[in-house]
């Protein structure tokens, strides 16, 4: 594996560990700076929708300036934004502080294509090397809420030493990106593909991968974020609330140690149905609430859920387009899935409350249950298409 793979895993480790940091205060800083109890997960909001309009322009800007120049854009924003966040802590600016958190939003949505720049560091390994990156998410399930703990009252105003933590982490990736000698899917000089991106979805391998990367982590997100209100309904408390979602972070990532040599083995398709399951496994744990360990186990198999659809699909959708359209592809697919995660966790909290957990989780099968068909239709479709192909050429 070349070493620019393991670099990558550490920039994805930094990025995921700053993640959780910010899913930790952002509420506790919005209850305090906002002037609404209407408005206090604003901030998580707003962090969300810079991660979601920064997914199109970052594949345009790999497009023309590389990957490496647009990884240092990225952290220097996110650096603004952090910049940004503490000052307006500090003078108590709530509308300061959303515009500092849409900017670090901003820069986790075009950090989340390390996971393509590896794929292309490691053609031969493709599968492998962006299951490798995920798996830093292993390290920042452990290191991120520590040092969310360990630097939250370092300075009179509580949470500013947090935020100085993850200006840390952000300088430290800045730093890597910028050695790095990264391949760049378009060669200098060259124009990326004129092909509209309607007509990329046309490709059903494409939509097929897309589907489930954006069902698959909408699912996961809506209840992950219902979660804790869940659990604080039916009289759990925050301390248990914190152990279910730390063993889910990690069945999230640790299995991503082995998911590259799964996908080789059983392959792209199998793997998504086999995460579908999971999904569904997970949601119907809810039918035992509101036994502690229906929480744990369902949450263990919603983490585990994930990894087996979102990474098996980034990996085939990394085979599915050319060098001069992974940008526009990539950019594509990491707006569709990021649009449809910031909804549901909008939506989660609304959900809950009308539906209840039971009922939620029963209702979220739809979505898993049309994830699985719809990845064995196109990819029947698919196959069905190439034959076609080979029949007339011959």
């Amino acid at each position: 594996m070349p070493a620019t793979v393991w670099w990558l895993a550490l920039c994805q480790a930094l990025l995921v560990s700053g993640n959780i940091m910010l899913i930790t205060i952002n509420p506790l800083i919005g209850a305090h700076l906002s002037p609404s109890t209407a408005l206090i997960t604003l901030p998580v909001a707003a962090q969300m929708l810079g991660t979601t309009c920064a997914t199109l322009p970052a594949g345009w800007l790999t497009e023309r300036l590389g990957r490496r120049r647009t990884f240092i854009m990225a952290n220097l924003t996110g650096l603004s934004g952090i910049a940004l966040a503490a000052l307006s802590l500090a003078g108590e600016s709530f509308v300061g502080f959303n515009l500092g958190a849409f900017g670090i939003g901003a820069s986790i949505g075009a950090g989340m294509l390390y996971r393509f720049a590896a794929a292309d560091a490691a053609p031969e390994q493709r599968d492998r090397a962006l299951s490798m990156v995920m798996a830093g998410g292993v390290l920042a399930a452990l290191f991120g809420p520590w040092l969310a703990g360990i630097s939250r009252h370092l300075f009179a105003v509580p949470f500013l030493g947090t935020l100085a933590g993850l200006a840390g982490l952000y300088l430290v990736a800045l730093l890597i990106v910028a050695s790095l000698n990264l391949t760049d899917p378009v060669p200098r000089g060259r124009r990326g593909t004129s092909i509209s991106r309607l007509a990329l979805l046309h490709r059903p391998r494409l939509a097929a991968a897309m589907v489930a990367a954006a069902l698959g982590y909408t699912v996961m997100n809506l209840a992950m974020t219902a979660t804790p209100l869940a659990m604080a309904h039916h009289g759990h408390g925050f301390e248990a609330t914190g152990h279910v979602i730390s063993a889910h972070v990690l069945a999230m990532f640790a299995p991503s140690f082995v998911t590259g040599h799964l996908i080789r083995r059983f392959g792209h398709v199998r793997m998504i149905v086999t995460g579908a399951m999971l999904l569904g496994l997970s949601a119907l744990c809810a039918l035992l609430a509101p036994a502690l360990s229906a929480f744990g186990v369902g949450l263990l198999l919603l983490g585990l859920g994930w990894n087996f659809t979102f990474i098996p699909a980034s990996a085939w959708l990394a085979s599915t387009h050319t060098p001069e359209e992974a940008p526009r592809v990539q950019a594509l697919n990491d707006c569709v899935v990021f649009s449809m995660v910031t909804l549901s966790a909008l939506a989660a909290g609304p959900l809950n409350a009308w539906l209840g957990w039971q009922a939620l989780n029963l209702w979220l099968l739809v979505p898993v249950g049309v994830m699985a068909l719809a990845v064995m239709w196109l990819n029947r479709r698919s196959h069905v298409s190439a034959s076609a192909r080979t029949s007339a050429s011959s």
